[in-house]
């Protein structure tokens, strides 16, 4: 999972009636990355999209994150926590 998709992840996570254009622009990404992403997680099994079918507006979804989405964000994290301290333990050699 790379960075783009976890930030994602982690974003919908937090507010799940959350529109592509709002993700791209809260996470200073393109809106076609946003939509590639999000095909992406949907594929891997990690999110669901449904959308609204009493809405009007088609364009209205509901982006929900799987058991196996959670797991994966959770791994994600903890290895990014893992890379961090690495470089902490290296720095503070260095001083």
């Amino acid at each position: 999972m790379n960075n783009d998709e976890l930030s994602i992840l982690r974003k919908i996570e937090k507010e799940k009636q959350i529109n592509q254009r709002k993700i791209a622009s809260e996470l200073g990404i393109s809106l076609g990355k946003v939509n590639y992403c999000l095909k992406e997680l949907k594929k891997r099994g990690f999110i669901k999209i449904n959308n609204f079918s009493q809405s009007k507006k088609k364009l209205n979804y509901i982006y929900l994150v799987t058991p196996k989405g959670i797991t994966a964000k959770t791994k994600a994290v903890l290895n990014f926590m893992k890379i961090k301290m690495r470089e902490y333990e290296e720095l503070k050699k260095d001083l």
